[in-house]
């Protein structure tokens, strides 16, 4: 018999919806519990959602529902320490948008509550089983470019006033950077192609656009990262959330063998002829539409690692740990006006 899993969600915004509609489409995941600051009516998440659902305006009120095995965090960044902290000493399994924290700190003392209590997480990295990500990194595995020695993955996302979380997402406190707020997903996917090697040192830059459109940001809206592994490889990420244009997630990776460019590829092995791409079927990651990201597949894996007492693959906390150490030390970099700096690590 598959063991259940009951999952309170907390924060009831857009990525709660998504979240709430990939848990139930799991093997084991039901969403039975969500907790809001909003007034929130049980019978109408129910009819919309299914369940039945219980609300709550208390997160502490949720943690002592012993029918609760998992809370989900989809609220403000400034408040996810506190909530996951909180979730840890109930012996509650967590799952965590991303940001993990704004702070090393914080994501410190979210690592040694889990520890310490025993209980597993999932951050919202979910891009890494995404299809273009999970087949690039395949034919990486089979040596079809050789041996990298660099790779650039860029986020280019307008969030404007014509987003929802545009409201909370301009403050300092809870949107922190260009790279912590969204473009974390381009530089964890660069380290996941970059085989997660060890990072030497991180150099990064910001600025921000002159559009009136986005003056509501208190912190530099755009980056450019670059990273020295410790291989000798090199990696560059820009986190872009002041652009005027389409969603684009740039994907280019450069080795020994050949190159990826988005979804076009070049192997020696396969073919000499180096002025023609080869093209691959995949679905892109083309969309900032939470609707549109791969959080079933994610929480499949997770909930399927509860059931095997361990670790979950790609974003457990362990993992996403090592992405936020390169994250911080590029934030540091920035606001030292570009200065090396090597990541500190959390463990």
């Amino acid at each position: 018999m598959t063991k259940k899993y009951n999952v309170g969600v907390v924060g009831y915004g857009w990525a709660a919806t998504a979240h709430i509609e990939a848990i139930n489409a799991t093997d084991q995941g039901q969403v039975t519990a969500v907790c809001s600051t909003r007034k929130l009516d049980a019978a109408e998440l129910t009819a919309e959602h299914g369940g039945p659902l219980r609300v709550y305006q208390d997160l502490h009120s949720m943690l002592a529902d012993p029918s609760i095995d998992v809370i989900d965090i989809t609220g403000l960044p400034s408040k996810h320490a506190e909530q996951a902290i909180a979730a840890a000493d109930a012996k509650k399994h967590i799952i965590l948008e991303k940001p993990m924290a704004n702070s090393p700190e914080e994501v410190s003392s979210i690592l040694k509550a889990a520890k310490t209590n025993g209980v597993f997480g999932c951050v919202c990295f979910e891009l890494r089983y995404s299809e273009q990500l999970q087949v690039t990194k395949e034919l990486l595995e089979n040596g079809l470019l050789g041996q990298l020695h660099y790779g650039e993955i860029d986020y280019y996302h307008g969030i404007g006033p014509w987003y929802g979380q545009f409201r909370w997402n301009t403050g300092k406190s809870n949107g922190g950077s260009a790279l912590l707020t969204a473009g974390c997903h381009a530089l964890d996917a660069l380290l996941m192609m970059m085989g997660d090697q060890s990072v030497e040192s991180v150099t990064s830059m910001s600025t921000k656009t002159a559009s009136p459109t986005f003056d509501p940001y208190e912190y530099d809206t755009s980056s450019v990262t670059l990273v020295k592994f410790a291989n000798g490889a090199l990696g560059k990420t820009a986190a872009i959330v002041d652009c005027l244009q389409p969603y684009y997630f740039h994907t280019h990776l450069v080795g020994s063998e050949g190159s990826i460019l988005d979804d076009r590829f070049t192997s020696m092995k396969l073919s000499k002829e180096r002025n023609a791409w080869h093209r691959l079927t995949m679905k892109m990651c083309d969309s900032g539409d939470v609707s549109d990201h791969p959080y079933q597949s994610q929480f499949q894996a997770f909930f399927n690692a509860l059931d095997r007492g361990e670790e979950m693959p790609l974003t457990s906390f362990t993992d996403a740990a090592r992405t936020f150490e390169v994250i911080f030390a590029a934030d540091k970099s920035a606001a030292n006006g570009g200065q090396p700096v090597a990541p500190k690590s959390f463990s």
